[in-house]
């Protein structure tokens, strides 16, 4: 792709609107813990006090709003605390020399890069810290006016934690979304199952709900019943609607089976709409007779024989599970020695810590994009003090929160935050000329733009930026900061801002494209590795282990999703495919999925733990795994896989292999095939 074109397929979607669902109780919550602190602070303290700590509770509140399962109070706090830290050293680093200050924005940039390796919500929270700390360190005049600044600052993270605390928003409703959602999704599938017997699942909502279901101690302790369970009921569902559906392993493809088999995806489909519509809502399961009708029909019999028999019974089975649990107030406890524990805030510094070190490293891509913010920040604040305007710290704080470690995101955030900062400076600043209001109307105007922020915020950062650049034009005018000292400084800023920081990219990039090879042969050795453990199931029944089983399917879900991830950062990259070209990574992705697919509908007929071993099929594991990751390794390389060894054993397994075995041997086979066929040049 062009520069050209990607300069404005990406500037398109920085500047598009999102219609998504939004949380107007919970950006009240925000905008009245912002309105609380401005207060308190005029009423106290005076107009400078009130904008320091008007900036602490404000970036308390964007922290709650970032896609985190951990506690929101936790995130408030956290993002106030650090900005009241940074603030205070800032201010007795840079009020002694401003020299001085330039070394310490670098380290504080370079560290917030780095962030990005513990995930996106504290590369954000680290990432607006440093924004925030350029304004706020400007307004002491003092050591101990600097550390009131900090304790209002600390105070306003502290009051947004409080009231989440005192004044919670649909308690556990992320959850109960997120666990809606999977079960939702799997609905779908059955439908689309009826008419294409090989639909594809997307594991996302899957992946999803298993992250909201990690839990802290007490959490675990007061999670509603219906949110503990359902997960995994739904995870051994989808194998078992998708056997049931292939004519590979399931019913044949035409006659009164197939059509039987419709009608229980179709029951399928109704039974984990009801379920996830009572999880979503809280609410009993209501669900129709008819659905239960089929699903508990006496004929099964007389329709079904072998495999699709008993993946039609195990459906019925796990569709009850899944309705008594998600039941409100069925009686079941959640035990929390049974949940996914997710690590305490102390315990999370060592993994963090654990994760930045893994990224210093030469090549990686969070080590780039660290590199990149510390040289734009102190670019900008060097060119923002060599400009005639004042505010120079307007300049870096762009740089700073439009970057990201991808060049789409970072170039799409630019060119939405300079439009957005036109529009809502404009408006703030007629609305300044008409109604010249005084301390406390701007400091109301202030809140109000806020909260508009908080509701739209996840519609698109260019509305994000309107009301946030308003939010600042009157939080400024509140300590009598005149319209004309901020508009054209602002926007000359921020231009400089986003231009330093496409530069950066430029000068110093962090291509996806180059490292796709990479990406699909991680995701081809883990479907490789997942065959295989299925298929040493069928070989010791009794001595293997189900946990291998499932470690290997979350490793192949998290390999399929980097696939994907770095696909689409690719397609809006400014560079050539180098050996992979979009025909070959579409094809190719195809395939392995289609293999992943082929591996569960072995898993969804896996032996109790007394049946009897499958002779051959050890010695088919290991060709399986082996040869994937060989053909892993010819992949990184820039070869095409071949199969040898392996593709003989299937062959032999879709002659003549025992029962599901034979048919889902087939479907590996073509599947290790067609992804040789799609890396060929």
């Amino acid at each position: 792709m062009s520069w050209l074109r990607a300069l404005r397929d990406t500037a398109r979607a920085g500047m598009k609107v999102e219609r998504t669902r939004l949380e107007p109780l919970g950006a009240l919550r925000a905008a009245v813990g912002l309105a609380v602190v401005i207060a308190a602070g005029l009423a106290l303290l005076g107009p400078g006090a009130a904008a320091s700590s008007a900036f602490g509770a404000f970036m308390a509140a964007v922290a709650t709003f970032q896609q985190s399962w951990r506690p929101r109070p936790v995130l408030a706090l956290a993002s106030g605390l650090t900005l009241a830290v940074s603030t205070f050293t800032g201010y007795l680093v840079g009020s002694a020399d401003v020299g001085l200050f330039l070394p310490m924005l670098a380290v504080w940039s370079f560290a917030a890069g780095l962030m990005w390796a513990a995930g996106p919500t504290a590369g954000i929270i680290a990432s607006g810290n440093v924004a925030i700390m350029l304004v706020t360190v400007t307004l002491p005049t003092s050591v101990p006016q600097a550390a009131g600044h900090a304790a209002m600052i600390a105070a306003g993270g502290v009051v947004q934690a409080l009231l989440i605390v005192l004044f919670p928003v649909r308690r556990w409703g992320a959850r109960r979304d997120a666990l809606a959602d999977a079960l939702a999704a799997e609905a779908d599938y059955a439908r689309r199952l009826r008419h294409d017997p090989v639909s594809s699942f997307d594991p996302e909502p899957l992946m999803k709900a298993r992250d909201a279901a990690a839990v802290t101690v007490r959490q675990a302790r007061r999670r509603p019943a219906e949110l503990h369970g359902a997960r995994g009921l739904a995870e051994r569902v989808r194998p078992v609607l998708a056997s049931l559906a292939d004519p590979a392993v399931g019913a044949p493809a035409e006659g009164p089976a197939r059509d039987r088999v419709r009608e229980l995806l179709d029951a399928a489909g109704a039974v984990l709409d009801a379920a996830a519509h009572a999880i979503r809502h809280g609410d009993p399961v209501r669900l129709p007779a008819p659905a239960l009708a089929v699903l508990k029909a006496p004929d099964l019999p007389e329709v079904f024989t072998g495999a699709p028999l008993r993946a039609a019974r195990r459906l019925a089975a796990l569709l009850d599970d899944v309705l008594e649990t998600a039941e409100p107030g069925s009686g079941r406890t959640a035990d929390p020695a049974e949940a996914m524990l997710r690590p305490t805030v102390p315990a999370l510094v060592p993994l963090a810590l654990k994760a930045v070190r893994a990224e210093l490293r030469p090549g990686s891509p969070v080590l780039r994009h660290a590199v990149r913010v510390t040289a734009a920040a102190c670019a900008g604040y060097l060119v923002g003090h060599a400009l005639p305007f004042g505010h120079a710290y307007w300049a870096p704080m762009a740089s700073v929160m439009v970057m990201r470690p991808d060049f789409t995101q970072t170039w799409s955030r630019a060119v939405a935050r300079f439009g957005g900062t036109l529009v809502g400076v404009g408006a703030a600043t007629a609305v300044v000329q008409l109604a010249q209001p005084g301390m406390y109307l701007s400091g109301l105007l202030a809140v109000v733009s806020a909260g508009l922020m908080y509701v739209l915020m996840r519609t698109g950062y260019a509305v994000t930026q309107v009301f946030a650049s308003a939010y600042v034009v009157f939080l400024l005018g509140m300590g009598g900061v005149r319209w004309d000292q901020t508009v054209p400084d602002r926007i000359a800023l921020t231009l400089v801002g986003g231009v330093l920081a496409m530069l950066a990219y430029a000068l110093y990039p962090a291509w996806e494209t180059p490292r796709l090879r990479t990406r699909l042969a991680d995701w081809l050795a883990a479907d490789g590795r997942y065959a295989a453990a299925v298929l040493e199931q069928y070989a010791d029944p009794a001595g293997a282990r189900r946990a291998d089983v499932r470690q290997a399917l979350l490793e192949v879900r998290d390999a399929r999703l980097a696939w994907q991830e770095a696909l689409a950062r690719a397609e809006g990259e400014p560079v050539r495919h180098r050996g992979l070209s979009r025909a070959a990574a579409e094809g190719a992705g195809d395939a392995l999925a289609a293999l992943g697919r082929g591996a569960m509908l072995l898993e969804a007929h896996l032996p109790d733990h007394d049946g009897e071993p499958v002779p051959g099929a050890a010695e088919l594991a290991r060709a399986v795994r082996e040869a994937t990751g060989a053909g892993a390794k010819a992949v990184r390389e820039g070869g095409v896989p071949r199969w040898d060894g392996a593709r003989e054993l299937l062959a032999d397994w879709e002659a003549s292999g025992p029962g599901v075995l034979r048919g889902a041997a087939g479907q590996l086979r073509e599947s290790l095939e067609e992804a040789s066929e799609a890396l060929r040049p």
